[in-house]
């Protein structure tokens, strides 16, 4: 490996620690804001505090493991800063692919035995994709094709937490946290991104926040626009169609505001207009490439108004489009989604933005897979934000570092021949392929690889390699 990449590397990152030692406050931080950060990039299979102190700092582990600890657990330093920091830090070189095209918010869970670790309930997992037992956090990203990076994010507390005063004060959870639905949660990450100035971006979620209609009107009112992901059943009225005027007034009382439908004046849902489009309603439309070939479906999209309660409204809503995606071969429409974007954007940039929400899964995968988000073994307020903020600088660094490591090349033929931590030192972290020396890579499989570059150019654990290299103690 060239040393003089190697030595600029290490100048990049120290560079960045020392941004985020800007406003972290002490001084005496400094030196674990670093470790962890290195430790959640280095080799080790959990980035839970006990391995990454063996891996920063063999020689004294122990002493090690008590200052990540505190640090994590119990040093009063501000989320909102480092992540503000992140960002400015991070953002600009995301920008020089292209502008911030979509602010992705949506939520993560990780499942947890017990009852004692703060905000754990039975509810929803999206890893699991059951109700199970788990946290679950809420974060909004910035995003555009080029990349993404998460720049909100707060753990969801359930009623029985909230309500809960010797919960709350064993786990720490400050006094003004009060109960706030995950879509009041996104809504107040939203306000914040907006008064930091960060570039705007359509706003994209998924039905389960989609679905909300204070969400929608909420990002409406702070001049967002947004796709929102919906539910088939949602009710809409058809092009040239809409809720009735309100009544006469007849003279007397006060007059009559509210809009009105009856039996034969009534609004349809998404599906059933789905299912009577003509045959030349569908367009086959591809959005991205994939692994193998580009990602397309059948899509069809129409003007519509939502109806969500209009008969409680004095004005009528506006029109956005409602698109519909039915891939061939299955019995009916797969999704649906409501939109606020201009009504003359080209059909394929329409599919194209909300596709793009692609980026909030590969954030979550690469952030629970390469840098250990999930791996947390604290149970209080403080440490599980502390731990997911230093885990998103860190995934932060290697988005940057993106430009500078290209995906294929000499800094992906070679492995470390050693780890910095001697046997006796490898505490429940470490793995056979850690200790063992990888073989360079023959000329067949660095094509190869070469070639899955171009496809995906962000390849997030061949770019934590070249870190893990380069940034080797």
């Amino acid at each position: 490996m060239n040393l003089r990449s190697v030595e600029r590397s290490k100048s990049r990152f120290a560079a960045y620690v020392e941004g985020l030692v800007s406003v972290i406050g002490h001084a005496d931080r400094a030196s674990p804001l670093r470790d962890y950060c290195l430790g959640l990039i280095m080799p080790c299979e959990r980035k839970s505090v006990e391995p990454m102190a063996a891996i920063t700092a063999p020689d004294r582990t122990a002493a090690q493991h008590q200052s990540l600890l505190h640090f994590v657990g119990q040093s009063p330093w501000s989320n909102e800063k480092v992540l503000a920091k992140v960002g400015e830090m991070v953002v600009p070189a995301i920008e020089r692919h292209g502008p911030i095209e979509a602010w992705i918010i949506d939520d993560t869970g990780f499942p947890k035995k017990g009852q004692h670790s703060v905000g754990v309930a039975r509810q929803y997992c999206g890893q699991l994709g059951k109700r199970e037992n788990c946290q679950v956090a809420v974060s909004l990203s910035l995003a555009n094709h080029h990349a993404s990076l998460p720049v909100g994010w707060r753990l969801y507390l359930p009623k029985e937490w909230a309500a809960d005063h010797e919960r709350r004060r064993k786990a720490g959870v400050p006094d003004e946290i009060g109960f706030k639905t995950k879509p009041e949660i996104a809504l107040e990450q939203i306000e914040a991104a907006l008064k930091a100035g960060l570039s705007r971006g359509v706003v994209l979620m998924d039905a389960g926040y989609g679905c909300n209609t204070d969400l929608r009107t909420g990002i409406s009112a702070l001049a967002l626009t947004y796709v929102a992901g919906i539910l088939p059943h949602t009710t809409v009225w058809t092009p040239g169609t809409g809720p009735l005027p309100p009544k006469k007034w007849s003279g007397r009382g006060q007059r009559p505001k509210r809009l009105r439908r009856d039996d034969k004046h009534k609004p349809i849902s998404a599906e059933e207009l789905a299912l009577n489009l003509p045959k030349r309603s569908w367009r086959r439309i591809e959005w991205r490439e994939g692994t193998a070939e580009h990602l397309s479906s059948r899509f069809a999209r129409v003007r519509v108004r939502v109806a969500h309660r209009d008969y409680a409204l004095s004005e009528i809503r506006p029109e956005e489009w409602l698109l519909i995606e039915w891939p061939e071969g299955e019995e009916k429409p797969a999704k649906y989604w409501l939109s606020t974007l201009p009504k003359n954007i080209t059909f394929r940039k329409l599919v194209d933005l909300t596709k793009l929400r692609w980026r909030i899964e590969r954030d979550y995968q690469e952030l629970k897979q390469e840098v250990g988000l999930g791996h947390f073994e604290g149970r209080g307020w403080r440490g599980f934000h502390h731990h997911a903020t230093l885990c998103i600088a860190a995934y932060g660094f290697l988005v940057s570092e993106r430009e500078r490591i290209p995906p294929s090349g000499p800094c992906y033929t070679t492995r470390f021949e050693k780890l910095a931590v001697p046997e006796d030192n490898r505490s429940g972290g470490s793995t056979a392929e850690d200790r063992t020396p990888r073989p360079q890579l023959d000329s067949h499989d660095a094509q190869k690889i070469d070639h899955r570059a171009r496809q995906h150019p962000f390849t997030m654990p061949m770019l934590r390699h070249a870190c893990r290299q380069r940034l080797a103690p």
